[in-house]
């Protein structure tokens, strides 16, 4: 028995230390509880124990004012650049919705997208595709009384460039980190530090150097877009295998050769995998740049949802989320689209797709000189359902506002108010103690001295006491997640039909842009800590839910087969065998969580909440460049030294039970 207290005490010894210090709180000095110059109240103007706000400003302003070579200052350079980007975006939109002023030559009618993108459905996948795509056209075309199919076409103008922009940097980046050792070196921080820096942050930046509208919203989203591109193509030209690189040496290629016609098409899995990924990024992203002016749909839905318009909101929301859903699986059928030899003979027979969508485009034409009904439906052909919706959410509001309210209450008075006074009350040295004691058990000196910095960055930020209150959101979200995706993934993994329904519907979730998930939260809880933590546990449950099954389903048979024959029961298999194999993946899953949820909860911010992201949100209205980024590295800190932490455990595991080496 002895023995065994022992034993736990000593896998659990990095607490110990942690919850010492939280006892002798009324004992430690002021400064040891509470970092000095930390942000309390109201957040004014504050220094932090080093200076980092400061400091960034002035490098601001002197990029802003410092003229290269006495020449053109930093900001005007990039303001040059940024108007390069005017070129093609005034040919997207005038081809989607604004027509052309050189040439008498109007924009593309609803009629010719409509059928471009059926038979594109078609090439790509089928008639199921084709049907998803034609019904995404027909409701922006006909529920476009309050201007939908406008707003949907300037989103989709936007996408449209930065969808290329954000591919061609990525594949490029990616090739100089797959080729040269030094550029992955660099490449690999910028890009976590960009994957976990929170989109308002730079949003700011871009709003000072690029200014605002529709050019800064597309070079915001590149910006946001290209990471996954960058990593894809680096993992696709790594893992190529000798063979494909000795046959086209074999042939004499030299290294021109080598890269456009050898390993490119090598790496195409992957990046087609990172087309879908930029794609999807570029549609979460260009809503969220219209808090740089950025026009569309997601104006409109942050406009509405600010004006508790929520009738208006939804439409807007299902218009979003059908473009999402549409775009994400037209992207993944081209992934998994393989070239075809083409057939010989006439070219209608070799180019069935092509003469086709050329036949649509004659006859649309001539179909919009006939009618202007075929460019755009006219208002009285138009339809919405906004005051049907309204009517709806505030009955469904008003029969459940007393159980509803009761049930918020009971969780804010009972359980976040109590743990969000828990987070707040930690002191500062108490909390780098543990990670630093923690990262010593997993990964010993190196890893212990690199997540004591990051925690020691945010506690000499200034920002210690809101980033405690997002450590609470996201802690508590997270357990709630794990709690609600852990039992769905184990009952989803049973049986193949279960494992693929659940599977398709976080492939759906995944898909929907972030403010899509506020809408409910408002609408049943009202604005509150409960509605943000319910906006960020639906989205954050997508990641634990997917690697759990991803792990369940994955343990080796033969291990399950000596379970059986040793005559484990099937509640046995599970909680003895599958789950402890498959507890590295839950771990990798939880860490994917936590980004979630830091992501999410900066989105939460919209709707009231007391943390970082209201910090954020206040740098973005003042324009504060210093301020934003600072907060953003604050939140990409914690996301950092979480991931540090779980990912070692999740390896330690591996190796434990012989997953790897």
């Amino acid at each position: 028995m002895n023995n065994i207290i022992f034993e736990r005490f000593k896998n659990y010894w990095f607490i110990y230390p942690f919850i010492l210090l939280w006892i002798i709180k009324p004992f430690l000095p002021e400064w040891g509880v509470v970092p000095p110059k930390s942000c309390l109240g109201g957040c004014g103007t504050i220094e932090g124990m080093i200076p980092f706000v400061q400091w960034v400003n002035n490098l601001i302003d002197i990029l802003r004012n410092y003229e290269i070579f006495g020449f053109f200052t930093f900001r005007e350079f990039t303001r040059s650049i940024a108007n390069l980007i005017d070129i093609p975006l005034d040919f997207t939109e005038a081809l989607l919705y604004k027509g052309f002023n050189t040439i008498p030559l109007g924009p593309m009618p609803w009629v010719m997208i409509l059928g471009l993108v059926i038979i594109l459905g078609l090439y790509l996948r089928g008639v199921n595709l084709a049907i998803l795509g034609g019904a995404c056209v027909l409701y922006l075309a006909i529920f476009s009384l309050r201007g939908i199919w406008t707003l949907s076409m300037k989103t989709l103008a936007a996408i449209a460039v930065s969808v290329p922009l954000a591919v061609i940097i990525g594949i490029l980046l990616g090739i100089l980190g797959a080729k040269f050792k030094i550029a992955e070196r660099l490449l690999n921080p910028l890009l976590n530090i960009l994957q976990s820096l929170p989109h308002f942050s730079y949003l700011i930046l871009v709003a000072i150097f690029c200014g605002v509208g529709a050019k800064a919203g597309v070079i915001a989203t590149v910006i946001f877009a290209f990471p996954p591109m960058t990593r894809l193509t680096i993992l696709g030209l790594k893992e190529l295998s000798s063979e494909i690189i000795e046959a086209g040496r074999m042939n004499g290629c030299n290294k021109w050769q080598m890269l456009f016609k050898v390993e490119l098409p090598g790496a195409r899995s992957s990046l087609m995998l990172g087309i879908n990924q930029v794609i999807m990024q570029c549609l979460a992203m260009v809503v969220i740049a219209s808090f740089i002016g950025q026009p569309g749909l997601g104006h409109d839905l942050l406009a509405r949802l600010q004006n508790l318009r929520l009738g208006q909101a939804f439409e807007i929301g299902v218009a979003v989320v059908f473009i999402a859903i549409t775009l994400d699986r037209y992207s993944q059928a081209l992934v998994l689209k393989e070239p075809k030899r083409k057939i010989e003979g006439v070219f209608w027979k070799r180019n069935p797709y092509l003469f086709g969508a050329l036949i649509i485009v004659v006859f649309s034409f001539i179909l919009s000189l006939l009618t202007a009904a075929a460019i755009q439906l006219p208002k009285e052909y138009t339809i919405s359902i906004s005051g049907y919706l309204d009517w709806g959410i505030k009955f469904i509001t008003t029969s459940l506002f007393v159980p509803l309210g009761i049930f918020r209450d009971f969780l804010l008075v009972y359980f976040f108010m109590p743990t969000k006074a828990m987070f707040q009350s930690m002191p500062w040295v108490a909390v780098i103690v543990l990670v630093g004691c923690a990262g010593w058990k997993l990964g010993k000196f190196k890893l212990a001295m690199t997540v004591m910095f990051f925690i020691f960055l945010i506690a000499a930020s200034g920002y210690w006491v809101r980033a405690m209150i997002t450590l609470y959101m996201v802690s508590v979200a997270m357990i709630i997640s794990v709690g609600f995706g852990v039992p769905v993934a184990i009952w989803a993994s049973r049986k193949k039909s279960t494992t693929k329904l659940i599977l398709n519907i976080c492939d759906t979730f995944q898909t929907f842009p972030s403010f899509i998930y506020l809408l409910p939260a408002v609408m049943l809880f009202q604005i509150s800590d409960v509605s943000a933590i319910f906006a960020i546990v639906v989205y954050a449950s997508i990641p634990i839910t997917r690697y759990t099954i991803f792990g369940l389903r994955n343990v080796p048979s033969q291990i399950i087969e000596a379970a059986k024959m040793s005559g484990c029961s099937e509640s046995q298999i599970l909680w003895k065998v599958r789950m402890p194999l498959a507890f590295p993946e839950i771990l990798l899953g939880i860490n994917q969580t936590l980004m979630f949820a830091l992501f999410m909860v900066m989105i939460a911010g919209f709707i009231g909440t007391v943390d970082l992201s209201q910090e954020i949100f206040r740098a973005l209205s003042f324009n504060d460049g210093g301020k934003g980024l600072v907060i953003g590295l604050c939140v990409s800190l914690i996301g950092l030294t979480a991931d540090r932490l779980l990912v070692e455990w999740s390896n330690i595991k591996k190796k434990e039970f012989g997953l790897i080496k």
